[in-house]
């Protein structure tokens, strides 16, 4: 069997439909969507929920209070045999390593899906795959990314989609 699980994070947006159509499209087509934080607003929250087959949602650190205590920090789930833990650190810069995400999960796991850097990242590292989608809004040389996780018998792979390009 195969689980497709999109991920985005860094919406910052107003409304969910503010967000890329291909990106809601995908969320929706997806059999998990993944959120990692930074909604900035509840209809965003709302908008992945209700589109999404299964959503997983973590807040970030630009979340309004509201959203903060409404939604996890980290959050872990399976796929396909697969441990799958989802983060949006509120830390990061020059010194961020990936291995100071493992912490965050004292029961190991075998994908960390992550937000905050608005850089794509798509790594193994010591039998851990970290995978950062990038941000679902196009800025000013940055694009708008997606990453699309495939988890088929016990292997996974990732696919970085650039939906928008930069403006």
């Amino acid at each position: 069997m195969t689980t497709t699980i999109v991920a985005i994070s860094d919406t910052h947006c107003s409304s969910w439909d503010e967000v890329h159509l291909d990106i809601r499209r995908a969320v929706a087509e997806a059999d998990i969507a993944v959120h990692c934080g930074d909604f900035t607003r509840a209809d965003v929250v709302d908008g992945v929920r209700r589109d999404a087959r299964r959503a997983i949602v973590v807040h970030g650190n630009s979340d309004p209070v509201e959203i903060r205590q409404s939604l996890p920090y980290v959050e872990v789930f399976q796929a396909e045999g697969k441990r799958i833990g989802v983060t949006h650190p509120a830390w990061g810069g020059p010194e961020f390593d990936l291995a100071d995400l493992l912490p965050d999960f004292p029961e190991p796991v075998d994908i960390i899906v992550f937000g905050h850097l608005h850089e794509t990242v798509n790594e193994y590292r010591d039998g851990v795959l970290f995978v950062n989608p990038g941000q679902a809004y196009a800025s000013f040389m940055v694009p708008s990314t997606i990453a699309v996780v495939t988890v088929t018998g016990g292997d996974a792979s990732v696919e970085i989609r650039v939906v928008e390009p930069a403006r």
